[in-house]
């Protein structure tokens, strides 16, 4: 059974750091970009940052740039998204998905999200930053 499994997310209050931890079972990780997307109330799913299978190439949107890293321990098929210096508007609920293609979409969800093949999604970890 394919699974990604977010976990990591919380409350923090603005100015504090938080680490999400994305891990992967039932394909193979190794060969799999990764991308974390962020969907807060009544906005559409934004890819955050994405890191490609060997981690040497990676993106951010704009309003993450120097805020946040992305790296993968592919041993452990674990990927990471540090993030610091989180403001309120960081507040969503952050999804890890393979084969990251589209920067905004309508639902953070293969069916409204396709990717490049395998594309797979994980059920989500909620972050909340309280100004």
């Amino acid at each position: 059974e394919v699974q990604l499994v977010e976990s990591g997310g919380g409350s923090v209050q603005a100015g504090g750091s938080l680490r999400l931890s994305c891990s992967g079972s039932g394909f193979t990780f190794d060969d799999s970009d990764i991308g974390w997307y962020r969907r807060a109330p009544g906005n559409e799913c934004e890819l955050v940052a994405s890191v490609t299978s060997d981690g040497t190439t990676t993106f951010f949107v704009e309003s993450v740039k120097g805020r946040f890293a992305i790296s993968r321990d592919n041993s452990k098929a674990t990927a990471y998204l540090e993030m610091g210096s989180l403001k309120p508007d960081d507040t969503a609920d952050y999804y890890c998905a393979t084969g990251a293609l589209y920067k905004l979409c309508t639902r953070c969800s293969a069916q409204y999200c396709p990717g490049t093949e395998p594309n797979y999604w994980g059920q989500g970890t909620q972050v909340t930053v309280s100004s």
